[in-house]
């Protein structure tokens, strides 16, 4: 720690902030067809004016109150509570934050509840970072191994990953660190684009944002499928096209099939070579993407999920069963970056490469984090490994991340990159916030 003076935790704010984003249909897919990209959003205020934690959990619009219900729920977990008492143990304070037993009833550690409780995590941990003046992701690629494995609650997973491995596991890419973050600091962190592929966009758009994104040095793109196959056939045909075939195309079905009609929809789409197909099914059917994965190994079509994945044990029995072959970490749907941080370990093991889940609002923001925490810490590589970006909303952050060659670059600004302007939370308010006023 930079100091040594106590931060005590006084009072917290939440905010509803919503992005009338279905004007224009960005964010459009199978199962979501008018989202408004929106964010359940705290503010842990301390008794030090200067020094406040700003976290989020990203929603679609409607139930974005429920969230917001569920983050003031656990107030009385961290009003009085210290700083310093997070620092010291941050998995004991995870855990201490999930165990109040009757909101623990209502999850227990997924849905609504889990939700709430990330962006508090989320929060505590750019508090943390603003404290010691360093971006997120320079700040736990600077704990020893001892100091990382003490971010993570091993409950539910330790029969499959044990603190004393996950150490060793940890103690091996140790001495290498530096190299990494060098590395990183002057080649930024690979990305793909999901702008050019939303559902509703025309073909003349879809056109010009694959121009756009090649031209932006992106070697990976994604598109939506899973409304129409002739329609699916003729969109991506469209952008294999506009970038050929010595880039890579990702397809996004937004969980809309059952698994044989998954198996046949990709067969049928294999002709375009799509690097994987993502959340072809139910997130929880973890059988179901393991027979998808089976079933689509000799077409080279991987399997990517974990966007709505609620926690590490699901994660640990995708990974367990096979079920995937991209992890696609979510910032804000698992329980903070602690819980995070577990699931990049047991990828790790499996050696199943993470590709975080983004945009929405300020998802970019987060997983850039997230991503480079993986690489220089523990994955050691960046091979077959992306992270999404989405061209949407940052202009709404104090520290919007920035893309340059198809590559995040590094932050540099203390803390998480959580915090919205605060023009945008008074704008976009819902609903009594002047754009939803009009």
């Amino acid at each position: 720690m930079s100091s040594t003076s106590v931060t005590t935790i006084t009072r917290i704010t939440v905010d509803d902030i919503r992005f009338p984003t279905s004007q224009h249909l960005d964010g459009s897919d199978a199962m979501s067809p008018d989202p408004d990209y929106s964010s359940a959003y705290v503010i842990l205020h301390t008794d030090d004016p200067l020094l406040e934690g700003h976290g989020h959990s990203f929603t679609i619009g409607r139930g974005t109150e429920i969230i917001c219900t569920a983050i003031k729920a656990h107030a009385h977990l961290v009003i009085g509570r210290t700083l310093e008492e997070f620092i010291s143990n941050p998995g004991t304070f995870w855990r201490h934050l999930t165990s109040d037993s009757q909101l623990r009833w209502i999850g227990p550690e997924k849905g609504a509840i889990h939700l709430g409780l990330g962006a508090i995590v989320n929060a505590l941990w750019d508090l943390y970072a603003k404290r010691e003046g360093k971006p997120l992701w320079k700040l736990i690629s600077g704990f020893t191994p001892e100091q990382f494995i003490k971010c993570i609650d091993f409950r539910y997973i330790s029969d499959v990953l044990k603190p004393d491995e996950a150490l060793n596991m940890l103690k091996k890419l140790e001495s290498t660190k530096s190299e990494r973050i060098k590395q990183l600091e002057e080649q930024g962190y690979p990305a793909y684009t999901t702008s050019a592929g939303w559902l509703g966009y025309s073909d003349d758009k879809i056109r010009r944002l694959c121009r756009e994104a090649l031209n932006d040095g992106f070697t990976h793109l994604k598109i939506k499928v899973g409304r129409d196959l002739e329609d699916d056939i003729r969109r991506i045909k469209i952008i294999r096209d506009e970038v050929g075939y010595d880039k890579r195309i990702m397809v996004d079905a937004n969980q809309v099939w059952d698994v044989d009609q998954a198996i046949e929809w990709m067969k049928n789409l294999a002709q375009f070579q799509p690097y994987w197909i993502e959340e072809p099914t139910s997130p929880d059917d973890i059988l179901g993407h393991a027979k998808i994965s089976e079933a689509l190994r000799s077409y080279n079509i991987g399997v990517a999920t974990g966007e709505h994945g609620m926690n590490r044990i699901l994660f640990k029995q995708m990974l367990q069963a096979n079920a995937l072959q991209f992890c696609q970490i979510d910032s804000c749907r698992l329980g903070g970056v602690n819980e995070v941080l577990a699931v990049l370990l047991l990828a790790a093991k499996f050696n199943v490469p993470v590709c975080p889940h983004a945009g929405g609002v300020g998802l970019c923001e987060l997983v850039q984090h997230l991503s480079m925490i993986d690489f220089i810490v523990v994955s050691g590589t960046w091979e077959n490994r992306i992270t999404e970006f989405v061209d949407h909303l940052h202009e709404h952050f104090d520290d919007p991340c920035i893309i340059k060659n198809g590559r995040y670059v590094a932050p540099t600004k203390p803390g998480y990159s959580t915090q919205m302007k605060d023009d945008s939370r008074q704008q976009y308010s819902f609903p009594n916030g002047p754009i939803w006023k009009k």
